[in-house]
């Protein structure tokens, strides 16, 4: 369906080109693209819908969980910039999305300063992929949003994934799904036995602040 709309919406939007690029604005061509125009912004807005996130186990047919939330736009840059480095490939790129701190976040229990030659020396491949990996899975759900001070415009912390902190013994069966496509059933298996999270979990303050990715003990 959302595909159709897209295509109708593709289609509009060349039609309209194409009788721009042969009118001289005149009233009776104006006339004819304005219908036009109004299509395209319509189905636009129904295929990218604004301020959505968004993950697999959500389908639309049900409501996304509470935890999910609208990012506070400094929020949403600092992930934007994490996920830069996801898309690219290349761990260095996440150098980008930690000099935007002013600490280096929480990764390990003793102080790191080379956060990516840290990361690339505790991978299998010494590229530090694995890390990327599970950066991009974790970002693509949705976050928990944990209240944080009393300052008004840094009062909570986002907190991915949203498993992280949901009492891990009453998982909806779509919870349940979305851990197991997070991770090995191995390590899905513990946590549900042991009702403790001890994956990965990443952090973001309201003010953009990356606090934290870590693997939980």
């Amino acid at each position: 369906m959302i595909q159709m709309m897209a295509t109708k919406a593709a289609r509009a939007l060349v039609k309209s080109q194409a009788l721009m690029a042969h009118v001289r604005y005149s009233p009776q061509a104006l006339g004819r693209l304005f219908p036009l125009a109004i299509l395209v912004v319509a189905l636009g807005a129904i295929v990218h819908p604004a301020g959505c996130v968004t993950s697999s186990a959500f389908a639309a047919s049900r409501s996304l969980p509470p935890t999910n939330a609208t990012l506070p736009p400094n929020t949403a840059d600092m992930r934007d910039a994490i996920l830069a480095a996801v898309h690219s490939g290349q761990l260095a790129d996440l150098k980008a999305a930690i000099e935007l701190n002013e600490l280096r976040p929480d990764i390990a229990d003793v102080r790191i300063d080379d956060v990516v030659a840290y990361f690339k020396s505790q991978s299998k491949d010494g590229e530090g992929r694995e890390t990327l990996v599970v950066l991009g899975k974790i970002l693509a759900l949705p976050p928990a949003v944990v209240p944080f001070g009393r300052d008004i415009e840094n009062n909570a912390i986002y907190v991915w994934p949203y498993l992280a902190e949901r009492d891990l013994s009453r998982l909806t069966p779509a919870e349940a799904a979305d851990l197991a496509a997070l991770m090995p059933p191995e390590e899905a298996v513990v946590i549900r036995a042991t009702k403790r999270w001890t994956w990965w979990r990443l952090s973001i303050g309201a003010d953009g602040t990356w606090h934290s990715f870590r693997r939980e003990k």
